[in-house]
């Protein structure tokens, strides 16, 4: 890269072995790519995404949300203080299984991507597969959005879809869903982080 357009700093929150997260990392390799992986960081310290991401040669931070009990946002206010220690600019969600509280979407709007495996609005919450697989529809997929208070509700900036085949179980559907999941996310995330794609009075707006 020519070095006129500095890239986005940019934090990973994973919870395990962030498959996600390898996929971004690799897109970032590409110095053209618009958002520089500069930190990644676990809500649980023995998640295996961070060996990954530490061999890649990226910090890494974890704060584990088990001593904070039920107080969530104070969990989040420590997790804030971290990505503000690195200069954070764009947080990316792979993998992080913590609901977040409005206190920190707030913090973070406009900023703030998830991947969700399942067209949304479709199946929003955990068990996507079985139940797509159980509701008999002929189509399942991903979503990348951005992330608002309410659960898996934010305006999509990408989706891409994939057949429900004859004999599908849960891995196998789960399987093809993931190889999509790996495409589209770093795609979003380039467009967010140069700006073509962002957030505006609650919908997504194209530059």
């Amino acid at each position: 890269m020519s070095g006129e357009r500095r890239r986005t700093r940019t934090a990973i929150l994973i919870s395990g072995r962030g498959s996600n997260m390898v996929a971004l990392i690799e897109a970032a390799r590409d110095e053209a790519y618009p958002a520089e992986i500069v930190l990644v960081a676990a809500n649980l310290p023995d998640a295996g995404g961070l060996e990954r991401a530490a061999a890649a040669g990226i910090a890494t931070a974890s704060v584990d949300h088990r001593p904070f009990g039920k107080d969530r946002e104070a969990f989040e206010q420590a997790l804030d203080a971290v990505l503000r220690q690195h200069d954070i600019e764009l947080v990316v969600l792979a993998g992080f299984m913590r609901v977040l509280t409005p206190w920190f979407v707030g913090r973070w709007q406009g900023r703030l991507l998830n991947i969700h495996p399942s067209l949304l609005p479709l199946f929003k919450g955990t068990h996507t597969h079985a139940r797509a697989l159980e509701a008999g529809v002929a189509e399942h997929g991903c979503t990348v959005h951005f992330v608002v208070p309410e659960l898996d509700a934010g305006p999509t900036i990408l989706q891409a879809s994939v057949p429900v085949l004859p004999g599908d179980d849960e891995a196998s559907l789960s399987a093809r869903v993931l190889a999509q999941e790996h495409l589209i996310y770093p795609q979003a995330v380039a467009q967010v982080a140069a700006g073509t794609v962002r957030l505006e009075n609650g919908a997504v707006v194209s530059a």
